[in-house]
């Protein structure tokens, strides 16, 4: 069975390499824009951030409030 983490990876390799094999943008503005949408959308919420213990904010957020 695989872990959180392991999870993570697999599903962070997988988008990364989605939208790594999208055939050409139709401009850099909307690759720009792609690229931010997976960075603040998914990528930002899921990383394990040292300053947060290792937790994803999600994760922090969670156990702050229980």
């Amino acid at each position: 069975m695989l872990g959180q983490r392991a999870r993570r990876v697999l599903l962070l390799n997988h988008q990364t390499r989605t939208a790594r094999h999208t055939s050409a943008w139709p401009s850099r503005a909307a690759a720009r824009t792609a690229i931010f949408d997976f960075i603040e959308g998914w990528y930002n919420l899921h990383r394990l951030h040292s300053s947060l213990g290792y937790l994803s904010p999600a994760e922090y957020e969670t156990a702050l409030a229980a």
